[in-house]
C-alpha cells in the first residue's frame, strides 16, 4: 500500500443530520458505542487522545473525518495532535517508564492476562466499531482480537565461565516505544504490540490509523480497567506529522509499524537514521499453489476465503492463485464459488465481504484491474460494477478474478483489495520459481496430499510463513512473525521471541564472588590453637 497522502484537516465538523444515514443494523451499534466509551464516538463527537490515562479533548485546529465505508456517513473526527499534546504523551510515558520498568514481571504479565479477559467480555464492541469504521463482516471483526497475547520468554541465560565467575545476561526494556498501526487490523496490531511492550516493562505511544481509531480507543480504556498503571498507554491520532513526530523525538527508543511500502520505508529510513530501533512489515504478493492432488474442495474453497476475505485487505491474504498441472481445469469452478459470495455492509446476515477502505482505495483498485486488460490479461470475473441493494454510496468492489501474467501490473503491485490474480505453472518447480523470484515475502501455501511435494516446498520457497493446506499462514503469538523479503525491514520480527527481542536489550554481567570471602560461617566451640 503507499504512503496515504494526509487526509484533509477541517475546522468545522457538522455530523449529526449525517448519522442517521446509517444502516438500520448499524445505527443502534454505533448509538450503544458512544454511550458505553469515554474516548470514542460513531455517532459525531471527537476522538480523543489518551494521554497520561486520561481521555484528552484535543486542542488541534485540525481534523480527519471518519467514515462508515458503506454509507460514508461521517462517524467521528480525529485531530491532528499538536507538537504540545504529542509532548504531552512522551513525557507521561517517559515519567511511568521510571516505575513499570522496576515493576515485577509477574506483575506485568498479570496485567495481560486481565486484559486478555476484558478483551472477550467486550468483542463485540471492539468488533462493531471495527465494522463501523474498516468496513469488515461482523464476523471477520470478532477474529482481530483472536490473536493477541504474550509468551512468557524472558529468561536469561547464566554460566559459571570460572571458579567463583558467573557471566549472566538480563533482558531490560528500552524506555518509551511506539506504534503505528495499519487501518486494516485496528485492533490486532494494537494487540500486537502493547501486551508486548508492556510485558518487557516498556511504555508505549500508539498511533492507530487515522481511519479508523475506535478499537484502539476501547482497548485503551480496557487496559485502564485491567490495572495499567497511567502513561503506560497513551495514544496520540493525526497523519504524516504525527509519524514524523514519532521518527524524530529523542525519547522515543523503537518504532513498531505494519502497513505498506512507501509509508514503512519512511519511517524505517527516519526512524533508523534517528538512532531508533524499527521492525516495519510492508506490502505484499502472497501465492497460493494448488497441485493436482490437492484435495479440491479445501483447495477451491481456501483460495476463495483467503483472497476475498476482509474485501482482500490483509497483508496476509492470498492475492495470487497458481494452477499447477490438471488442476488448471479447476479455474472454472473457483469463478464459480468466488463469484456467489455476497457484498454488502458488514452487519447484515450473510455478508461474505464488505467494502474497501476509502473512495480512493477503490479507485485504485479498479485502476489496477484496468491495466490487466490493457496488459494482456483476462478479466474472468469482474465485481467493478457491483451494486449493493441499500448501499448506494459504499466503497464495494465485488470478488474479482484475472487470469495474468508474471510482468503485468496488476501482479507486480499490490492491490490490496478482492482481486485474485491466476497463474498457471506446469510443474511444482515452475510455481516455486514464479513465487520466489516475486520481491516479496510475507507467506505462500501450497495444497497437496503428498507429503514429499509440501516437504519440497516448505525446503524451497523463500517466504516467511508457509502454509501446508492452510490458506492464511499467520503465527500465533508464542511464534515471531518471520516476513521476509521486500515485505519486511528491520532484522527483529514480530511477537513471539522475537518481539520479546525487540523490546528488550541485554545487560551481560560478569561478577566474581570468592568462596573464601564469605562472612558469616557457623560459630566454632573448639578451643583455639595456634597453628
Amino acid at each position: 500500500m503507499p504512503l496515504p497522502s494526509f487526509p484533509q484537516l477541517r475546522s468545522a465538523f457538522h455530523t449529526s443530520a449525517r448519522a442517521h444515514s446509517l444502516s438500520a443494523a448499524a445505527l443502534p451499534r454505533a448509538q450503544r458505542l458512544s454511550a458505553d466509551w469515554k474516548g470514542t464516538s460513531a455517532t459525531g463527537r471527537n476522538t480523543k487522545n489518551f494521554i497520561g490515562g486520561q481521555f484528552v479533548e484535543s486542542k488541534s485546529a485540525g481534523w480527519i473525518d471518519v467514515h462508515d465505508p458503506s454509507t460514508q456517513t461521517v462517524l467521528t473526527r480525529v485531530p491532528q495532535t499538536t507538537d504540545r499534546e504529542f509532548e504531552q504523551a512522551v513525557d507521561a510515558a517517559s515519567h511511568a517508564f521510571k516505575l513499570w520498568s522496576k515493576t515485577s514481571v509477574l506483575t506485568r504479565q498479570k496485567f495481560v492476562m486481565e486484559l486478555q479477559h476484558l478483551l472477550r467480555k467486550n468483542a463485540d464492541a471492539i468488533a462493531s466499531s471495527i465494522v463501523l469504521e474498516q468496513g469488515k463482516t461482523l464476523g471477520d471483526a470478532h477474529g482481530d482480537l483472536l490473536r493477541a497475547g504474550i509468551t512468557s520468554t524472558l529468561l536469561g541465560d547464566k554460566i559459571e565461565v570460572s571458579k567463583d565467575m558467573d557471566t549472566y545476561v538480563r533482558r531490560v526494556p528500552l524506555g518509551v516505544c511506539a506504534s503505528v498501526a495499519p487501518f486494516n487490523f485496528p485492533a490486532m496490531i494494537p494487540l500486537w504490540t502493547i501486551p508486548m511492550a508492556a510485558v518487557t516493562g516498556n511504555t508505549l505511544v500508539l498511533k492507530p490509523s487515522e481511519r479508523d481509531p475506535g478499537a484502539a480507543m476501547i482497548i485503551a480504556e480496557l487496559c485502564q480497567q485491567a490495572g495499567l498503571p497511567d502513561g503506560v498507554l497513551n495514544i496520540v491520532h493525526g497523519g504524516v506529522p504525527t509519524v514524523n513526530a514519532i521518527c524524530d523525538h529523542p525519547g522515543i527508543k523503537a518504532i513498531s509499524f505494519v502497513g505498506g511500502d512507501r509509508a514503512g520505508k519512511h519511517i524505517y529510513d527516519r526512524g533508523t537514521q534517528n538512532g531508533k530501533r524499527v521492525q516495519a512489515n510492508l506490502g505484499a504478493k502472497n501465492h497460493g499453489i494448488i497441485m493436482p492432488d490437492a484435495n479440491k474442495n479445501l483447495a477451491l474453497n481456501s483460495i476463495v476465503g483467503a483472497a476475498f476475505g476482509a474485501a482482500g485487505q490483509r497483508c496476509m491474504a492470498l492475492s495470487v492463485g497458481i494452477l499447477v498441472g490438471e488442476a488448471q481445469n479447476w479455474l472454472p469452478e473457483l469463478i464459480e464459488r468466488s463469484s456467489k459470495l455476497t457484498v454488502s455492509g458488514g452487519f447484515e446476515q450473510g455478508a461474505d465481504l464488505g467494502p474497501v477502505i476509502s473512495p480512493a482505495a477503490k479507485a485504485r483498485i479498479l485502476k489496477l484491474i484496468g491495466t490487466a486488460e490493457e496488459d494482456g490479461g483476462k478479466v474472468l470475473l469482474d465485481g467493478r460494477d457491483i451494486s449493493v441493494p441499500g448501499y448506494p454510496d459504499g466503497n464495494f468492489v465485488g470478488p474479482t478474478i484475472i487470469e495474468a501474467g508474471t510482468n503485468m501490473r496488476c501482479y507486480q503491485e499490490e492491490i490490496f483489495g478482492p482481486v485474485l490474480v491466476v497463474l498457471k505453472a506446469e510443474t511444482l518447480d515452475d510455481a516455486l520459481d514464479i513465487i520466489n523470484e516475486n520481491r516479496y515475502g510475507n507467506g505462500a501455501a501450497i495444497f497437496t496430499q503428498s507429503g514429499a511435494t509440501a516437504r519440497k516446498f516448505e525446503s524451497d520457497v523463500n517466504v516467511g510463513q508457509i502454509g501446508v493446506n492452510v490458506p492464511i499462514p499467520v503465527p500465533l503469538p508464542m511464534f515471531g512473525w518471520s516476513g521476509n523479503k521486500g515485505s519486511m525491514l528491520g532484522d527483529i520480527g514480530f511477537y513471539g521471541k522475537s518481539g520479546i527481542n525487540f523490546y528488550t536489550q541485554n545487560k551481560t554481567i560478569t561478577s566474581l564472588w570468592r568462596a573464601e570471602d564469605a562472612i558469616g560461617n557457623r560459630a566454632s566451640v573448639n578451643m583455639p590453637t595456634h597453628h
